[in-house]
């Protein structure tokens, strides 16, 4: 029988916390940043350059958030590794390749001659559409179990619509707290279109994830355990009525608390991830693997614990080092 004080199981529930973590981290942290990206079609040409500035200290730090997530999973949880990435190779490779055109669009759009700036300016909107489609196409997959069927196929796609928007929401509110006059009155007027669209993102998701299997149907409305997990619906409205009653009132006087609606968007992402959690805890592959299945030997598990309390501390210390220099309003970004 086993304890929590054994290695077979205390190992790999840290290592499925520092991957949920991890991957938390990056879908706020990344996802404002393509948001950011997503929203360009909607900005001057000289409100693109501020937009770009709000984001350009701190988007290959966000990134590197998704690396140790996924290098987490191939070290951790080798077997699980090898099935998401199988069921899910194409959108990881279309993911990919909006990853590295954004990065290649971001550094070449400031470098470039002015004739070609808009022709950088749109790799940079579509490498940024690209990757937020692609995860939430995976997402919505993840959730139906990784099986390619029409029904699961045409939810994934919804949910592909519905996280872009959701970044892009976030991405609105970061420019509110970033940028001043009227890029920041036009952020929020993208942000309160976009809420909507996370609203209906988080409630598709968990509207249909009961529904995917009568285990997870049973922990969300068994009793008590439906009494218990009652907040998390009450506190996800209550933050939504909190974000859109803001958005109504911004900018406030002299721009104060500019920060506000992000902060708030972030504990919305916070709640909606943690419900998915408890969803499919203790499954990595979504009733095929548990964590402790899929997890390589105690002995490896312990040596890369080792090299995890090492190089976690150094990507968060980098993390708010940057955000900490960086603070305050975005100002032009310049290369030279």
């Amino acid at each position: 029988m086993y304890y929590f004080g054994d290695p077979e199981i205390w190992l790999p529930f840290v290592f499925a916390a520092l991957m949920g973590a991890s991957i938390l981290i990056y879908v706020v942290l990344d996802g404002f940043d393509l948001g950011v990206g997503v929203l360009f079609p909607f900005a001057e040409e000289d409100e693109k350059d501020r937009m770009i500035a709000s984001i350009g200290p701190f988007w290959d730090a966000n990134e590197t958030w998704l690396v140790l997530a996924i290098g987490l999973m191939l070290v951790a949880f080798p077997a699980a590794h090898g099935e998401i990435l199988t069921a899910l190779y194409l959108p990881v490779t279309i993911m990919l390749i909006g990853l590295i055109l954004r990065g290649v669009a971001f550094e070449f759009r400031a470098k470039a001659p002015a004739p070609h700036k808009r022709a950088w300016n749109n790799a940079f909107f579509t490498g940024s559409l690209m990757t937020s489609l692609s995860q939430g196409f995976m997402l919505g997959m993840y959730v139906m179990g990784l099986e390619w069927t029409w029904w699961n196929t045409g939810f994934a796609v919804l949910t592909a619509v519905f996280l872009t928007v959701g970044y892009s929401f976030i991405g609105a509110t970061w420019v509110i707290h970033k940028t001043d006059e009227h890029l920041q009155r036009k952020a929020v007027d993208w942000a309160k279109g976009g809420i909507w669209g996370l609203v209906l993102g988080i409630g598709a998701i968990s509207l249909a994830t009961p529904f995917v299997s009568t285990r997870i149907f049973d922990k969300w409305f068994s009793w008590p355990e439906a009494l218990y997990l009652s907040p998390l619906p009450i506190l996800s409205g209550l933050l939504v009525l909190w974000l859109w009653s803001m958005l109504r009132k911004m900018p406030f006087e002299g721009d104060k608390r500019s920060w506000l609606p992000f902060a708030v968007a972030t504990a919305l992402w916070i709640l909606a991830f943690g419900g998915m959690a408890y969803s499919f805890y203790p499954y990595v592959v979504p009733d095929q693997l548990t964590i402790y299945e899929a997890a390589s030997a105690p002995e490896s598990l312990f040596i890369i614990l080792i090299g995890t309390c090492i190089v976690l501390p150094t990507i968060m210390g980098y993390t708010i080092l940057a955000y900490t220099i960086f603070r305050g309003k975005a100002t032009e970004l310049r290369y030279d």
